[in-house]
C-alpha cells in the first residue's frame, strides 16, 4: 500500500508524519511525492521515492500523474495546495477507474471553498458571523482587502487611510473589501478539522497563531476555547466534506464574538502541531481509505497548550547540478 503526496514542496513534516504512520501496518509500504520541481522540493528527499510531474495548467497533468501512479503502485493520494484540489476531485472517478483513491472533498465544496464570498455564505448558513463585506462605493475605514480566490496572504492589504487606496483596489472585481479585525482586538485561530468519509466531524484542534512567515504558522498554540465549542455545535456535519479541512476564525479577546473567516479543504503548512499533539490525522486516513475501517469522534486526543516554535532546517542534495 503506496501513499503519494502531491506537490510536497517544503512539507517536510507531513511526509514524515504518513511514512510513520503507514509503516506501522504496512510495514512495505511506501510514502511517494510529486512535485513539479523535485530536485529542489525539501519534501521529496525525505519520501521513499519521488516523481515530477508537469504545472497544474499543462494539460497532460492528470495522464502522467495516473500513469506515474500505476507505475508506482499507488494506491492513495493526499493533496496539498489549493490550486490543485478542483482538478483532482473533477477526476475523482478517472483515479478510482485507475484503483487509486484520493482524500478530496466533492466537487461542489471544493467549489465553496475556493471563493471567499460563497464560503461567507457558508458560514451564514450554518449560523457563524463573517466580517462584513463593503461596496466599494461605499466603505469605513479601516478595511482589509483580499482577493475571494486568494492563497498564502497575496493580495491582501489592511487599508487605514484613502492615501493607501490605489486605482487596481478598486478596478480589480475579484478584491473584496472587508471589515478589518484589528488583531490587537482579535486572536486568529487555524483549526484543523477531520471529517469521515460520513461527512461528520470527527475532531477538532484549535492552533492560536502567534507568529505567521509567508502565509503559514510559525509560532503556534493548540488552545480549547469557544472557537472549538461552536465549530463542534454548528459544522458538525458538512456534505461532501472528508479527510483535514483547515478553518481560520476570529475571536475577540475581550468580548465573545467570532468571525468565520475561511475554510481549506486539505492539510495545511501549520498542521504538524496538530499531529503532534496526539491528534493523529494520518493514522484515520490510513484506517478509513487503506484498510476500509471507520473513524470513530475523539475530540480529547490531543493535548492542549502544546505551544510549537518552528525553525529552519536544512536538506543537503550532493552532487546537484541544475
Amino acid at each position: 500500500m503506496n501513499i503519494l503526496i502531491t506537490s510536497a514542496g517544503r512539507r517536510v513534516s507531513l511526509v514524515k508524519a504518513f511514512r510513520e504512520e503507514l509503516k506501522k501496518v504496512f510495514p512495505e509500504g511506501k510514502v511517494i511525492t510529486s512535485d513539479a520541481e523535485p530536485l529542489l522540493a525539501a519534501a521529496c528527499h525525505v519520501s521513499d521515492a519521488y516523481f515530477e510531474v508537469p504545472r497544474l495548467r499543462d494539460k497532460s497533468y492528470m495522464e502522467i500523474l495516473v500513469r506515474k501512479c500505476r507505475e508506482l503502485s499507488v494506491n492513495l493520494i493526499i493533496p496539498t495546495i489549493d490550486t490543485e484540489l478542483l482538478l483532482l476531485a473533477q477526476h475523482k472517478c478517472l483515479l478510482e477507474e485507475n484503483n487509486i483513491q484520493v482524500v478530496i472533498s466533492s466537487t461542489d465544496f471544493v467549489n465553496q471553498c475556493r471563493d471567499k464570498r460563497v464560503i461567507h455564505e457558508f458560514f451564514e448558513s450554518h449560523g457563524i458571523d463573517v466580517a462584513h463585506e463593503y461596496s466599494k462605493d461605499d466603505f469605513k475605514l479601516p478595511i482589509f482587502i483580499k482577493p475571494l480566490d486568494g492563497s498564502r496572504s497575496v493580495d491582501t492589504f489592511i487599508i487605514k487611510r484613502k492615501e493607501q487606496l490605489r486605482e487596481f483596489h478598486f478596478t480589480n472585481k475579484k478584491l473584496m473589501f472587508l471589515q478589518y479585525l484589528d488583531q490587537d482586538l482579535h486572536d486568529e485561530y487555524t483549526c484543523d478539522l477531520y471529517y469521515g468519509r460520513d461527512h461528520k466531524l470527527k475532531c477538532i484542534v484549535p492552533r492560536k497563531r502567534i507568529e505567521v512567515r509567508d502565509g503559514e504558522v510559525n509560532k503556534g498554540l493548540t488552545v480549547e476555547n469557544e472557537v472549538m465549542w461552536l465549530i463542534r455545535d454548528r459544522l458538525s456535519y458538512i456534505d461532501g466534506a472528508v479527510g483535514c479541512l483547515t478553518t481560520q476564525f476570529f475571536k475577540e479577546k475581550e468580548g465573545s464574538n467570532i468571525y468565520g473567516i475561511e475554510v481549506n479543504p486539505r492539510f495545511d503548512g501549520g498542521f504538524p502541531l496538530t499531529y503532534l499533539s496526539g491528534a493523529n490525522y494520518p493514522k484515520w486516513i490510513i484506517q478509513e481509505y487503506l484498510l476500509n475501517e471507520p473513524v470513530e469522534a475523539d475530540f480529547d486526543c490531543w493535548e492542549r497548550n502544546l505551544l510549537m516554535l518552528r525553525y529552519d532546517d536544512e536538506i543537503l542534495v550532493h552532487g546537484y547540478t541544475g
